[in-house]
């Protein structure tokens, strides 16, 4: 290993140790359990200070492709307020088992509800539920009919069609009416779809019991770890159960120690495949190097496939079955775009092959190593991310279907030259989102309602940024399309069984 790799490398294990000692003390008792309610079996975390007896409890649902790991900073500000926290996995997500569909968290969040009150594990006078998005919708649905002391509705998904929302893109389609004691809040970096939605929600109540409020500088995400609005919501939770005013505001160790392990992840992650995969390949790059089509022609195809299998898509499935909420239909169009690329280019994809069987072992053992390595650390700082048992029998599968594009992908934009990487980088990376911006025409020219698409694309662009950062590294060090795109297509069926909900 060169110096500079070493150094690299040093690097990434030092923010990995550092990221752990910010991440892992808690001032907070976290106990977890599986609670059996209305047929669910929902892993649920219950966070509080570790003396004391609770002043009163919080139910605390996540919103579509998050789980209980991601509420943390919000749970532990209620916890500073003397509350015992409740934080479930809804249905689909994290730890508990599908199957997942709006209607049925809605059913699971209201069944734990009523079997914590039926337990006496909560008194309604002395509860509050919350939730963000998806759970902040449900949230107040279940508080229209099982009566508690106030909600906090953190982004709320809209439940009717308004300001820009169309039918098609409701997780809930009847609107309730707010409860009393409801504090609705926003970042004001939202959609005006969402902003608007929230705010209609506490002008169709105007006894004075609600309030409507925007995080300035807040994102639909990171109001979860604004202090802004932990602040507020503690403020509400305070007035509505007449407790003592507090000055304490969680730390952000947790969230600071998560990135900065992951960056460290990523430096060590260079030196690590240079190591696993690097090999003399000068010969099979001369052959690749016949592989590389006009740009003009490469668009064309992949903007005109693109079109074509969304168009597809509106009356098709075929992964259907694979029973990833939204995400069957992302992987059915990489199939679909992967197998076209493939029969239009088999002659160059076929060489490619020929060259490269064996670097396939060597790049599909860095790829899954880099995969547990990735889902093991977020898993245990910031994200449910570490796979269940249901998720790893969906992984053959994934990657079959991701595997065609992928190897397409790396054939066609040709070997990575010396002092051209970056513009090569760049050039699939405009590729992807040729594609992305075809799916999002679908939902809002054709309207087939695959929002998630949309709402994970700050997510789906930094993945994409790193893996084909990865993937580049594996082809520069092999000279081998297929180890590239083998290498590829395993981070990226990783990454939709982790942020996808199963169904």
């Amino acid at each position: 290993m060169k110096s500079r790799q070493a150094v690299r490398a040093l690097a990434g294990v030092l923010l990995c140790g550092a990221g752990l000692w910010l991440a892992l003390p808690t001032p907070y008792r976290e106990r977890t359990y599986i609670i059996n309610a209305g047929g669910c079996r929902l892993e649920t975390t219950i966070v509080e200070k570790p003396r004391g007896a609770a002043k009163g409890s919080v139910l605390l649902f996540h919103g579509i492709s998050a789980n209980k790991k991601l509420m943390s900073y919000m749970a532990r500000g209620f916890a500073e307020q003397g509350l015992r926290v409740y934080v479930p996995d809804l249905a689909g997500h994290g730890r508990t088992p599908g199957p997942f569909s709006p209607a049925r968290a809605e059913q699971c969040g209201e069944a734990l509800l009523r079997e914590l009150l039926s337990r006496g594990a909560v008194d309604p006078a002395r509860t509050i539920l919350v939730g963000h998005s998806m759970g902040g919708a449900i949230a107040e649905r279940i508080a229209a009919r099982v009566p508690v002391a106030g909600l906090i509705a953190i982004s709320p998904a809209p439940m009717r069609a308004a300001h820009g929302v169309t039918p098609e893109k409701l997780l809930f389609r009847d609107l309730p009416e707010l409860p009393p004691n409801s504090l609705v809040m926003v970042g004001s970096l939202e959609l005006e779809s969402m902003r608007g939605n929230a705010a209609d929600l506490v002008a169709m109540r105007s006894d004075g019991t609600t309030k409507y409020l925007e995080i300035g500088g807040a994102s639909h995400v990171s109001v979860l770890f604004s202090s802004a609005a932990m602040r507020s919501a503690q403020e509400w939770s305070a007035h509505v159960l007449h407790l003592p005013p507090t000055a304490a505001l969680p730390f952000h160790r947790m969230l600071i120690g998560a990135l900065g392990g992951f960056v460290g992840i990523l430096l060590i992650a260079g030196p690590f495949l240079r190591e696993a995969v690097g090999k003399d390949t000068k010969e099979e790059e001369t052959v690749a190097t016949g592989a590389v089509i006009s740009l003009p022609r490469l668009f064309v195809e992949f903007a005109g496939g693109s079109v074509l299998i969304v168009l597809l898509l509106r009356f098709w499935i075929p992964l259907k079955r694979i029973g990833l909420f939204q995400g069957d239909y992302l992987a059915s169009f990489v199939l679909l775009l992967g197998a076209a690329l493939i029969l239009l280019h088999w002659s160059s994809v076929r060489v490619a092959l020929a060259n490269s069987s064996h670097h396939l072992l060597v790049a599909g053992s860095a790829g899954i190593v880099l995969l547990l390595l990735s889902t093991a650390w977020f898993d245990l700082t910031f994200y449910e991310a570490w796979m269940t048992t249901a998720k790893w029998a969906r992984f053959p599968f994934l990657l079959a279907a991701c595997l065609p594009y992928h190897v397409a992908e790396e054939t066609l934009l040709g070997p990575v030259r010396l002092g051209k990487r970056w513009r090569r980088l760049a050039l699939a990376l405009t590729l992807r989102l040729v594609s992305w911006a075809a799916m999002m025409g679908g939902i809002f020219l054709l309207h087939n309602g695959e929002i998630l698409i949309g709402l994970l694309a700050a997510y789906l662009a930094l993945f994409n940024i790193a893996q084909r950062s990865g993937m580049d590294m594996v082809r520069t060090e092999t000279g081998s399309a297929a180890a590239a795109g083998l290498f590829g297509a395993i981070l990226q069926s990783g990454f939709w069984l982790v942020i996808f909900p199963l169904t």
